[in-house]
């Protein structure tokens, strides 16, 4: 892809590797706690109680990447929603986040390919399904409306925290945000929120039912958060070229990020879109 920046791509790898692991230890904490074999669902039988472990352990993991050294250099989006959260707020570059997007694609479906390859047996039982993320019996358009709403609330949540006195403490809290959801929604929608993760699983699975809905409703939440809060900050700051949207609270070493453009009031208080040096057209 020409596009690429040369210089990045070992960020774009960065970006595959979290996603990856983070479909690994889905699938793993699935399996045991839902796979008969291992007699988990037995010994709590409590369909909530086990969810809320997966939520737990799905939350940890988020966490672990996003404060990882590698995910420090990253950011460790691991969602190509955040990526175009982050390039409508203009802090990424268009072949960054096409770079970002591409390699997170890559890394949640070829983990679940590897996994599927070694632990088909597992992965296939109906109690697992390759943690294919669908609609439950409420239907379609409540999973919709669920993805949207949760996409909405974990990216103003990131905005909103990373402008604040907490900014180092942002992944917690989406840490946090992921075991509620998992523990309350999943029933609803499978709880994804993320179109790479549900493309490794749909891959691995050949189960395309509805996948169109775990693109549209989470990239149309982030993209409606962003939105909501510049306007916010803008209004409260007269400004937005100081507003940070990091995962972990931080810029670190992430070559990716830059203020290519911002907001400020002119003279008559209207808005007026200012351009980076580097980044005039």
């Amino acid at each position: 892809m020409k596009a690429l920046s040369a210089t990045n791509w070992k960020i774009y790898f960065i970006e595959a590797w979290a996603l990856g692991m983070f479909m690994i230890s889905a699938s793993l904490f699935v399996v045991l706690f839902e796979h008969p074999n291992f007699y988990i669902n037995t010994i709590i039988p409590n369909v909530t109680v086990r969810r809320m472990c997966i939520g737990a352990a799905m939350g940890l993991t988020a966490v672990l990447l996003i404060y990882s050294n590698w995910g420090k250099h990253s950011g460790a989006h691991m969602n190509p929603a955040v990526t175009l959260a982050n390039y409508f707020l203009n802090r990424i570059s268009l072949r960054d986040a096409a770079g970002y997007i591409f390699f997170q694609a890559m890394g949640a479906s070829i983990a679940m390919l590897i996994l599927k390859y070694f632990f088909q047996n597992y992965l296939a039982d109906t109690s697992v399904n390759y943690i294919v993320t669908q609609p439950g019996k409420a239907g379609v358009a409540v999973a919709a409306i669920a993805e949207f709403i949760m996409s909405v609330l974990i990216f103003l949540t990131i905005m909103i925290v990373s402008n604040s006195r907490l900014e180092k403490y942002t992944g917690y809290f989406a840490g946090a945000l992921v075991f509620i959801f998992i523990s309350v929604e999943a029933p609803l929608s499978g709880m994804s929120i993320n179109p790479a993760r549900s493309l490794g699983s749909a891959v691995a699975a050949g189960n395309w039912g509805s996948f169109w809905l775990y693109i549209i409703s989470p990239v149309a939440g982030m993209l409606l958060s962003a939105y909501l809060f510049r306007s916010w900050y803008f209004y409260k700051k007269g400004e937005c070229k100081t507003m940070n949207c990091f995962m972990n609270g931080q810029q670190f070493s992430n070559k990716a990020y830059h203020v290519y453009s911002w907001f400020q009031k002119n003279e008559k208080g209207k808005a007026v879109k200012v351009y980076a040096q580097e980044s005039k057209p």
